[in-house]
């Protein structure tokens, strides 16, 4: 729907979903009014911690590092483990790895009735980015075990197929989780003062070019070749490749004519029927993001307009649109299923403010 909001009254809607929506344990709620949502994800808390920096609220985003460090410390047998275990060659069930999502309170989740996947990757690469950016090199000593034990993880788990951003192809490794990883070790390096994490990030990154790169544009994955929205993430924010790169110039190029809407939003991929895979607007504010920093103003004008028009009264910004599915047929199961969908989904809210502050992708040095 069309509103008479602008910008400005997004971003300060935005400061303020956010900042209710972090629990006093400093974990960030996925979405308040969406019960399959009521966790905290990892990626998503991330990048709600990028956005309050961006924003200059860093107590926030200190809180919410802090939360996952009591989180992973709590895990840390089970960590030391998995990692053993992954040293020997043995290569753990999915349900036994670590979780993307935990309770409010830092415990790993327990469902009553219907069940999803929780084996994903990206959201502790995601947060060792983020821990990275917030600190630089005044990492505080009370962060460092869990930062040892996150790195360990992955150095040990970075090969293994997992669910990917959306938690599906379970059976798959996934390009966008590959990046999030290779930047949360090169996080790690500096973090830790470990300079042979640079080399185990470079390692990922060239499997991933050799592997999930056909005709000069990035897939999905080696065994996927369509393309997806988040592999935006390669150059905004990671900086794995410059945004003049040529695999990122055509992946962006792809994303732009196989993934948006008639009005110019963008979806997660093709095929996908989540809700009948409309355009979501924390992705097409995410392009907008990279359009900005790649000096493409156009780009993140339309993008822009784009998750204003799109905006819910008083300026909540949901997950997805509805009214622009790739197969309609399948929106009606999904509102049948769960109802309405997340709104206000609160990373909706940190791609925006990261938008229009202009965050700066990373600086590698």
């Amino acid at each position: 729907m069309t509103t008479m909001l602008s910008p400005q009254d997004i971003v300060d809607q935005s400061l303020r979903v956010i900042t209710d929506g972090q629990a006093e344990s400093g974990a960030y709620i996925a979405s308040p009014n969406f019960p399959q949502y009521h966790f905290a994800w990892l990626r998503d808390g991330a990048y709600c911690a990028l956005a309050m920096d961006a924003a200059g609220r860093p107590d926030s985003a200190a809180a919410f590092h802090d939360w996952v460090a009591r989180v992973v410390e709590k895990q840390a047998d089970r960590i030391r483990s998995l990692v053993h275990r992954l040293e020997r060659d043995e290569v753990p069930d999915g349900q036994e790895m670590m979780p993307t999502r935990y309770t409010l309170d830092g415990e790993t989740e327990h469902v009553d009735g219907e069940s999803w996947p929780n084996f994903q990757l990206d959201g502790y690469g995601t947060w060792l980015f983020a821990l990275h950016s917030h600190y630089g090199a005044d990492l505080p000593a009370r962060l460092l075990p869990a930062v040892g034990l996150v790195t360990d993880y992955l150095v040990a788990a970075w090969m293994l197929p997992c669910f990917d951003y959306w938690e599906e192809s379970g059976e798959r490794q996934h390009t966008s989780t590959l990046a999030a990883v290779a930047a949360g070790l090169k996080a790690a390096s500096r973090l830790l003062g470990r300079s042979e994490l640079d080399r185990v990030a470079a390692g990922i990154l060239d499997y991933t070019l050799e592997n999930c790169v056909k005709d000069g544009v990035l897939g999905k994955g080696p065994d996927d070749a369509r393309v997806d929205a988040s592999l935006v993430s390669l150059a905004t924010p990671f900086s794995l490749l410059d945004p003049g790169h040529p695999v990122v110039l055509a992946t962006v190029e792809k994303i732009r004519t196989d993934l948006a809407s008639p009005t110019g939003g963008i979806r997660r991929y093709r095929g996908d029927t989540y809700f009948g895979g409309n355009p979501w607007l924390l992705l097409t504010a995410w392009l907008g993001w990279h359009d900005r920093l790649s000096g493409n103003e156009h780009g993140h004008a339309s993008a822009r307009n784009w998750v204003l028009d799109n905006a819910s009264t008083g300026g909540a910004l949901a997950e997805q649109i509805l009214h622009e599915p790739q197969d309609a047929a399948f929106v009606g199961p999904w509102l049948e299923r769960w109802g309405p969908v997340a709104n206000p989904l609160l990373w909706s809210h940190a791609k925006f403010i990261l938008m229009e502050s202009g965050a700066k992708a990373m600086t590698w040095n």
